[in-house]
C-alpha cells in the first residue's frame, strides 16, 4: 500500500473534513549502477567537507541557510516545523475554475486523497457537487517544507490532488503560431483517419518500450550474442498530405481486418521424451 506523504483537513467555507494523500504515480526508469570501472564494485555517494579536507557521516551534517556569501543560519527539522504554515494541517480551497478551462500544463505530481476516519458526508458532496457542476478546486498545501498550490478533481468515486507549478515555473513556447488552409477533402480525411484511431482510454496497453529494450540488450550482452539496432523507418514530411492521409487510412483499414481475423490453429505436435 503506497505511504502516507499528508494528512490534514479540506475545508470550503465552514465545511471542513480529514482526509489523508497518497501518491498515484511514480516513475519506474530503467536505473543503472555507477561502478568502479577497475574492479566492478559499487561506488557510493560521499559527502566531504571542503575546509577539512575528510569525508563526512550523516551525523555531522546539518542543514545552513546562506544569508550572504559563505555565512549561513543552522536550522533543524524541529524549527521548521514550529513555523510551518496552516496549509500544513489544512487544505484551504481558494476558488473554483470550470474543468475545461484548467490547462494541464500547471499539473505536476498525482495524489489520491481518500476520506480519513468517519467523516464521509462532506467529502462525497464535495466530489458530486464539482461533478455536477464540471468544475476543479484550486487550493494551498504545505508539504515537505513547501507550500504549494494544488487541484483538486473528481475522478470516479473518489478525489484526485495534482501538485501545480507556479505560473513563473511554466515555460512559454518561443515559436509562432501555426495557421493553414485546408481543402474539405483534407479535412474529411484527417476526421476519417483520427476515426480509425479513436477508442476508449486503456492505458494498460502502454509500455515502456526502452526498458525493455534495456533488458533484451542486457540478455545479448550476458549470452555473448551480438547486439542488434532497433530497427525503425525515419519518417519524413509529406510531399502531398492529401495522398500521405489516403495512404494512413488504407494502412490502418487494412491493419484492422488482419487484426479482426481469427489466429489460426496451431496444428499440436507430440513431444519426444527425453
Amino acid at each position: 500500500m503506497p505511504a502516507v506523504v499528508w494528512k490534514g483537513f479540506v475545508s470550503f467555507g465552514l465545511v471542513s473534513f480529514p482526509v489523508r494523500l497518497q501518491a498515484a504515480a511514480r516513475e519506474t526508469p530503467v536505473r543503472f549502477h555507477m561502478l568502479h570501472k577497475k574492479d566492478m564494485s559499487r561506488v557510493k555517494e560521499v559527502f566531504y567537507c571542503r575546509a577539512e579536507d575528510k569525508p563526512l557521516d550523516k551525523g555531522d551534517i546539518v542543514k545552513g541557510y546562506e544569508v550572504s556569501k559563505d555565512e549561513y543560519v543552522v536550522i533543524d527539522q524541529a524549527e521548521l516545523d514550529k513555523i510551518a504554515p496552516k496549509t500544513a494541517k489544512v487544505m484551504d480551497i481558494l476558488q473554483f475554475v470550470k474543468a475545461d478551462e484548467f490547462d494541464p500544463v500547471f499539473m505536476d505530481k498525482s495524489y489520491h486523497v481518500l476520506p480519513e476516519g468517519d467523516v464521509l458526508k462532506p467529502y462525497a458532496l464535495l466530489r458530486e457537487a464539482m461533478v455536477k457542476r464540471q468544475q476543479f478546486a484550486i487550493a494551498k498545501l504545505a508539504m515537505h517544507n513547501r507550500e504549494h498550490i494544488v487541484v483538486l478533481r473528481p475522478s470516479g468515486e473518489e478525489l484526485m490532488l495534482h501538485t501545480m507549478f507556479f505560473a513563473d515555473e511554466v515555460q512559454k513556447a518561443t515559436v509562432k503560431a501555426v495557421s493553414a488552409k485546408f481543402s474539405d477533402k483534407e479535412m474529411k480525411l484527417a476526421f476519417q483517419l483520427i476515426d480509425t484511431l479513436s477508442g476508449r482510454f486503456q492505458p494498460e496497453k502502454y509500455h515502456d518500450e526502452y526498458q525493455a529494450n534495456v533488458e533484451r540488450l542486457v540478455e545479448q550482452k550476458q549470452k555473448g550474442e551480438r547486439i542488434r539496432p532497433t530497427a525503425y523507418r525515419q519518417p519524413r514530411a509529406p510531399v502531398s498530405i492529401l495522398e500521405a492521409l489516403q495512404k494512413s487510412l488504407a494502412e490502418n483499414k487494412a491493419e484492422d481486418k488482419a487484426g479482426s481475423k481469427p489466429a489460426p490453429k496451431r496444428k499440436s505436435r507430440s513431444r519426444k521424451a527425453a
